[in-house]
């Protein structure tokens, strides 16, 4: 049995009911299996600890997505679905890949370093950008009229599309970037704890100085750089965009090129974090801050709707 919505099939009811089912049941099995991961690297204190941290810049990031999405209008199920990948299903595949590669690596070339700044964003960002090509598959070139698409359709269908690039990309980075901090502050916290364990023992009251690693990295990546996994995931997603949109066949180039994009970026992040503290504010200052900057810009002006361009209801 099939669909038909204004004449159109829209596929079988079994195959779209079974996939509703499975999908759901994945990410739940990934869940399972992610605090499991995270539990065993953390300790119990230290993934509540590293959960209720890991939260607080979440609310900025989803408002800016948000904001955004008025020019992408995007359903609230498909933001859910790309938030929920990110959180359990993409993070699952990066921990267990990124162990497996970057064991393997440093046996064959004797470095972890090349675990680090070559395996894991090729991984991450491949397992963030899944789900944006899915997401954005429903976006379709414009009718032709004579030799090509009107004026107006290509404008509706360019700024919706890059607008739906950013926000899909920023929610399933979003979602990734979270649990990441989650694990990061929560090993953060347990090796700060069980240091101050052996040093002085229960006896003193606690106080901040103790936990100078859980403050450092809750400032480097909650507070420095919350969009940074968005920024990075979003060259994806602009890449399927312009492949999904262009009109020529070397535009179908632009997703691959866009997911090296974000691989590249990532990469040189990973390597300026482990380059000590001048290091980091150099690429951070140089690289980073440009980079976001340009996808502000972009933001404002694929939410901007095209003169003489009406509305389009949310798919």
């Amino acid at each position: 049995m099939t669909s038909r919505v204004r004449g159109r099939v829209r596929g079988p009811l079994g195959a779209r009911q079974a996939a509703g089912a499975v999908l759901p049941a994945g990410l739940l099995g990934c869940a399972a299996l992610l605090v499991q991961l995270l539990h065993r690297q953390t300790g119990t204190e230290g993934l509540l600890v590293g959960l209720a941290l890991a939260v607080l810049p979440v609310p900025f990031v989803l408002a800016a997505l948000s904001w955004l999405n008025q020019g992408a209008r995007l359903p609230g199920r498909t933001l859910a679905l790309c938030l929920a990948w990110g959180s359990v299903a993409a993070t699952t595949i990066a921990l267990v890949a990124n162990d497996w590669a970057s064991d393997y690596l440093e046996s064959v070339r004797g470095a972890t370093a090349w675990g680090t700044d070559l395996a894991t964003p090729l991984i991450e960002e491949s397992a963030k950008g899944a789900v944006l090509l899915a997401a954005m598959l429903p976006l379709r070139r414009p009718p032709r009229h004579g030799t090509g698409p009107t004026p107006g359709a290509r404008a509706r269908l360019r700024h919706r599309a890059v607008a739906r690039a950013l926000v899909l990309g920023g929610m399933s980075a979003c979602g990734f970037a979270f649990t990441e901090n989650a694990l990061y502050l929560g090993r953060a916290f347990s090796d700060d704890r069980q240091q101050r364990l052996e040093s002085i023992g229960l006896g003193l009251a606690p106080s901040l100085r103790d936990y100078d690693d859980t403050v450092h990295t809750f400032l480097l990546r909650a507070l420095l750089s919350p969009f940074a996994h968005p920024l990075f995931t979003a060259l994806t997603g602009l890449g399927f965009a312009v492949a999904l949109t262009g009109a020529r066949r070397a535009a179908r180039l632009a997703a691959p090129a866009g997911w090296l994009a974000a691989v590249a970026l990532h990469g040189c992040w990973n390597a300026a974090a482990a380059r000590g503290v001048h290091g980091f504010l150099l690429v951070y200052g140089l690289l980073m801050v440009p980079c976001f900057a340009a996808l502000a810009l972009l933001a404002l002006w694929a939410r901007a709707r095209p003169r003489g361009a009406a509305a389009d209801p949310p798919r």
